[in-house]
């Protein structure tokens, strides 16, 4: 590509918007959007054709694909609309009582740990937290914390892989090693982790891994998957049972055949998939690995440009961040509302950024996202911005 400039045109992104929020719902590109709607029209054509002939077809072709991005073998994924979907139907699937414990962090997305609670609420299981600082100076810390945390009683434990809040990359195979040594199954929440950063389940090893496939990878909303521990996948239900339930086939597993059909739906964002990781790993020289690490440099550059704009020191080390990134917020602006400072960024400047409450100082959170469309110009112009709201 010969620019920024011309890149950012393979999105439909709005011209008037300093759009630095890739992480919180990604954006498609054109051309990803187009194959969907060749893929719904063919659909409408004949729509009985499509769901008896082509769909299955059409969605193993992406499955195979996938499998091959995230280092899985075809048989241990699914295909489910979003990773809270996917973390659900996990939680949901397992017996707890209320002799087992279930281990998180406070860093977990607000609605894994909701679904967490309810599971809790419903069985008698305790919730246990493994409270991880931040600012924090290592990985290390992490693991240190998680396995402080595990008991006799602890069946579970829900990690992000990258965390919502604090753009943080957790050590998961170590943890996911560490706690299979301890008798622990891992559900990890790996909702921004596709596309991000290289991913291999087999060797990562945890028993469950649920990724998001619109955020990174740029496939159309509604994508996703589950990845399940062939030894497991019995165990595994979707939220909505189906056909697949009493199917006599016997060509595919109970797990896939469940999954697979649970109802008609558009399924043509998972069929997608195959041409968005064409697509985007067709953008530089490097392939996926040029543009992984194109997007980390840049989130990096972005980081410095607030911090310096804000006088506040980088809150992790950059190993431990892909291409979300947190800032904290100066005490001066901590009786703001979050809410109300996102929406003066938005509408006064223009510059759609995730602004967040944390739970202890630093109050506030500003975390910028870093796409192949984002530009340099565009974190010095968000920099510029806030340390206005520090003198204003």
């Amino acid at each position: 590509m010969d620019s920024r400039l011309s890149i950012r045109e393979l999105w439909s992104l709005d011209s008037a918007v300093t759009f630095l929020n890739h992480g919180s719902f990604g954006a498609c590109p054109k051309q990803v959007l187009e194959f969907q709607q060749r893929l719904r029209s063919h659909l409408e054509q004949e729509p009985v054709r499509f769901f008896g002939r082509e769909w299955e077809p059409l969605l193993d072709n992406a499955r195979s694909k996938l499998a091959a991005f995230v280092g899985a073998d075809v048989q241990d994924l699914v295909f489910v609309p979003n990773a809270t979907t996917g973390v659900n139907s996990v939680l949901r699937s397992l017996t707890f009582s209320p002799e087992d414990e279930i281990l998180t962090t406070n860093h977990e997305y607000n609605a894994c740990r909701n679904a967490l609670d309810f599971i809790a609420s419903s069985t008698g299981a305790r919730v246990v937290v493994a409270k991880i600082p931040f600012p924090i100076d290592s990985s290390q810390q992490v693991i240190a914390a998680v396995i402080e945390r595990v008991s006799a009683k602890t069946r579970l434990a829900l990690l992000d892989h990258v965390t919502s809040q604090t753009g943080l990359i957790f050590p998961i195979q170590e943890l996911a090693k560490e706690l299979q040594q301890r008798g622990v199954d891992t559900l990890v929440d790996g909702a921004h982790a596709p596309g991000m950063i290289s991913l291999d389940l087999r060797e990562i090893g945890a028993t469950y891994y649920t990724g998001n496939c619109h955020k990174w990878l740029c496939a159309p909303k509604g994508a996703a998957f589950l990845y399940v521990q062939r030894d497991q996948q019995s165990e595994i239900r979707p939220l909505t049972i189906s056909h697949g339930t009493n199917s006599p086939r016997t060509d595919k597993s109970r797990f896939q055949l469940e999954f697979d059909w649970t109802g008609t739906d558009d399924p043509t964002a998972y069929m997608c998939v195959p041409e968005a990781i064409a697509f985007m790993g067709s953008l530089l020289p490097g392939g996926w690995t040029e543009l992984r690490k194109q997007n980390h440099q840049l989130v990096l550059q972005g980081r410095q440009l607030i911090c310096e704009a804000l006088e506040v020191q980088p809150p992790c080390p950059e190993e431990m961040i892909g291409s979300i990134a947190v800032v904290p917020m100066p005490a001066s602006l901590e009786n703001r509302d979050f809410m109300s400072i996102h929406d003066e960024l938005f509408d006064k400047f223009g510059i759609q950024v995730q602004v967040m409450p944390w739970q202890q100082k630093p109050r506030l959170l500003v975390r910028i996202s870093a796409q192949i469309y984002n530009t340099l110009e565009q974190y010095e112009y968000l920099g510029k911005v806030l340390k206005g709201l520090l003198s204003g």
